[in-house]
């Protein structure tokens, strides 16, 4: 069979080559790799191969205001030496419609490199079909190379070796491949999102199925991106879990995703779930891939740290991956990001990221998150965990969201950022407040929530900051009180994007840490 894939190579069409010329040399201090917004990468899968370490990546292209995962091309990233920094670039190293020529273009989804037993690489590229009447028309397609940046040509003309067709009829989405080639020899093949994982054994050419698809259970919250890798002849299945709410070990909001991993005995299982081996990442999505080079294991995955970056324009970063072999089977340690040095923050009249959040609604439904609240940043199209929200099929007429401090902060103003998809007067969805006011928390007397004096006036509009003045107060806690819009049947939700709290003066900022809630106001 591999005699055969070699003699198709030459009735297909190169695809373009990554040149020499096209590569960039870089020295960066830390992650992300590619942080200056000129390329943005995502979907690691890093492998070895002549003594480096690769990370193929696709390429995220989405403008700031759109949400969609535009993805025309891959590219690879490869170092001698991960701590030096110093890295080779090589940008569109191949297009979908420049390799397969029954492939749509763009939707360069998450591949994997992987080098097979004739010494030539082994392209996993999930892409859409042209021609094809299927529900779902992602599938996997297979090039080949001599080299990790090509040229690279369809090892399998005739169409993808995985789809709503091949090797058997399904209707998952296929995307997301990934390829393990055992001790003995035997290949096996793992793919699927949306909570559905496949696998199945190849061939020896490493594109035939031998065995049948299989469905893989065991792995709790498993919502896409696998990885498959065995150490200590043990196989571990990294993956992109979502299992969400306020007590999850995985993710307290449903849109983004842990990395979660399990382990079984045999390629095809029995799978048993182990824990998480990433928390969530600035960006919604998460994606991890690992390998050993030089005795070190790592952990690829993206974020949204690089320069203008967000859920559709994330960024490649790559960290130590450590084991506890005092456990059998070995236990992965959490993975601690790192990022490379930041400029201190400018001194500011907002205080409001050194406090702890929390809400009427507490927990907050799983579609946001309260932590965005004061993480200082505010999108032109934000999704929902960008966000805290209220929505439930009941919502009550008001709803608070609060700010508490370790010690006595002196405030005299705010800013808030109100979000929507209904108009004002709406009784459904998420709607501007009708109406809203701050409230802070008072120690005089028996104490306990005043309005602020002298508030200049509460503005509901969304989609723009809504400045507030007040005579300075001198507490530990601040509200705001929000009335939901009504039809006069029921009520709609609220949103907040950010809100602000500002003291009188500039001040070094201070974050908040991750720790336990701050003591109630009191």
């Amino acid at each position: 069979m591999i005699r055969l894939a070699a003699a198709l190579l030459g009735a297909t069409a190169l695809a373009a080559p990554a040149l020499a010329r096209d590569a960039r040399e870089l020295t960066v201090p830390g992650n992300p790799i590619l942080a200056d917004g000129d390329y943005y990468s995502t979907d690691p899968a890093p492998f070895v191969a002549d003594g480096q370490l690769w990370v193929l990546a696709g390429r995220d292209q989405a403008p700031p205001d759109v949400n969609d995962f535009i993805m025309g091309e891959w590219q690879l990233l490869k170092t001698a030496d991960p701590a030096s920094g110093k890295w080779t670039h090589y940008p569109a190293i191949a297009k979908p419609e420049n390799v397969f020529a029954w492939a749509e273009e763009a939707r360069a989804y998450a591949g994997q490199i992987v080098q097979g037993p004739d010494r030539r690489y082994y392209f996993y590229a999930p892409v859409l079909e042209r021609n094809s009447d299927a529900a779902d028309r992602f599938a996997i397609g297979v090039a080949v190379a001599d080299s990790p940046v090509g040229p690279w040509r369809d090892a399998h003309p005739a169409g993808p070796i995985i789809s709503q067709r091949v090797p058997s009829a399904n209707t998952i989405q296929n995307i997301d491949p990934t390829v393990l080639i055992d001790d003995d020899g035997r290949v096996y093949v793992y793919w699927g999102t949306f909570g559905q994982l496949r696998g199945m054994e190849l061939a020896r050419d490493m594109m035939t199925p031998k065995g049948p698809e299989q469905t893989i259970e065991g792995l709790d919250g498993f919502f896409e991106a696998p990885w498959i890798m065995k150490r200590k002849g043990t196989y571990y299945m990294l993956y992109a879990g979502n299992r969400a709410g306020p007590t999850s070990d995985c993710t307290p909001a449903v849109y983004h995703a842990c990395i979660a991993y399990g382990t079984a005995p045999s390629p095809m299982g029995p799978w048993t779930y182990r824990g998480v081996a990433l928390k969530p990442v600035s960006s919604t999505t998460s994606h991890p891939g690992a390998v050993e080079f030089k005795g070190q294991w790592y952990m690829a995955y993206h974020t949204a740290d690089a320069k203008g970056g967000g859920h559709f324009r994330r960024s490649v970063a790559l960290d130590r991956m450590e084991w506890d072999d005092s456990v059998t089977p070995a236990r992965i340690r959490t993975v601690v990001p790192t990022l490379r040095p930041q400029p201190p923050l400018a001194p500011s009249r907002n205080i409001a990221r050194s406090a702890w959040a929390t809400a009427s609604n507490d927990p907050v439904p799983v579609q946001f998150w309260i932590k965005s609240l004061n993480d200082g940043i505010v999108k032109d199209a934000p999704l929902p965990p960008d966000m805290w929200g209220s929505w439930t099929p009941n919502n009550p007429p008001r709803q608070w969201i609060e700010y508490r401090w370790d010690k006595p902060v002196t405030l005299d103003g705010s800013r808030i950022r109100f979000w929507n998809d209904q108009p004002a007067g709406s009784g459904l969805g998420v709607a501007p407040p009708a109406a809203w006011h701050l409230e802070y928390w008072s120690t005089a007397g028996k104490g306990g929530w005043k309005p602020v004096r002298g508030a200049s006036g509460y503005g509901v509009a969304s989609g723009a900051w809504q400045d507030v003045s007040f005579r300075a107060v001198t507490t530990r806690c601040l509200r705001a009180v929000m009335d939901a819009s009504t039809d006069g049947k029921t009520h709609a939700a609220l949103a907040v994007q950010e809100w602000e709290a500002l003291a009188p003066a500039a001040q070094p900022v201070t974050l908040h840490r991750e720790q336990a809630p701050r003591p109630a106001c009191k």
